[in-house]
């Protein structure tokens, strides 16, 4: 599961990060509590090179009925993704990365829940491995997008059994590239990736609100 991240990088890091050509990411902002409906910074290969933009979090696939269906689809399971008809043309060619820095997770506890922001150690900077989509209806358009999960590693199993799959920097060109086009082999892709250099501390119930955006959501809880 994944349901809210930050992304607090200013935009020059991004660029230089992803190594993108563009001067700039229109409508660029940071945010300390990203939450599903938000519109989120993504990245895509046109087939000529990789574009930053945003897409809205919640995936409206493009045969759906009503867009509403976007607040269910935050997630994909990448188990059985390549074989989803929600998903399985997305695996196929529509894979985005979508940047962030760190993400939340609330762990059970006799108290409740308890959220924690949990961060790579070795970098900032991330990307989550995505699917997007485009849907019509009438003159309206909507760029949508879903975050890939798995089964939690050894660190994330103390916090959830699920969680976002975090591409290595090494990985991350090779999960948007055009040029392959087979479901079966992207979900083998993702079966190979680990991520083990993770980190986690508490913070406040404050971020547990979607409206709450500020310097207080990432705090240490004392």
């Amino acid at each position: 599961m994944c349901g809210r991240y930050t992304m607090l990088a200013d935009e020059l890091e991004v660029l230089r990060t992803f190594d993108l050509e563009q001067d700039r990411i229109d409508n660029y902002g940071q945010s300390f509590n990203i939450a599903p409906g938000q519109n989120v910074l993504a990245i895509i290969h046109d087939g000529k090179k990789k574009r930053a933009g945003y897409l809205r979090w919640g995936l409206v696939p493009s045969w759906a009925e009503d867009e509403k269906i976007g607040y269910k689809m935050i997630n994909a399971r990448s188990e059985t993704a390549h074989e989803k008809p929600s998903f399985k043309k997305l695996m196929a060619k529509k894979r985005c990365l979508i940047v962030a820095d760190s993400f939340f997770e609330w762990q059970k506890n006799e108290h409740g829940k308890q959220p924690k922001r949990i961060r790579l150690k070795d970098r900032s900077l991330f990307a989550f491995a995505g699917l997007w989509d485009k849907w019509e209806q009438g003159e309206k358009e909507l760029f949508t997008c879903t975050v890939l999960t798995k089964e939690a590693n050894p660190f994330m199993q103390e916090i959830h059994h699920r969680m976002p799959i975090i591409l290595p920097k090494d990985k991350e060109a090779e999960w948007i590239l055009p040029q392959t086009e087979n479901p079966a082999s992207m979900h083998a892709f993702l079966k190979n990736i680990e991520v083990d250099d993770l980190d986690a501390y508490n913070v406040s119930t404050y971020v547990n609100a979607a409206k709450n955006n500020d310097e207080a959501c990432v705090a240490p809880l004392a």
